[in-house]
């Protein structure tokens, strides 16, 4: 499988795609929250520095 016909999917879904509930802000958003989640996790793990 060539690496622009596996990349193709993901180009058209980055544009908008043909999907309706994929809010760019409700997306951005929880990526956002579940990145800071992880942080957190990873700084109370981390209590020796």
């Amino acid at each position: 499988m060539s690496l622009h016909r596996a990349a193709a999917p993901l180009v058209n879904l980055a544009e908008g795609g043909n999907h309706e509930s994929l809010n760019p802000a409700v997306t951005g958003g929880a990526a956002f929250i579940i990145l800071l989640l992880l942080l957190w996790i990873t700084t109370r793990f981390n209590r020796d520095r």
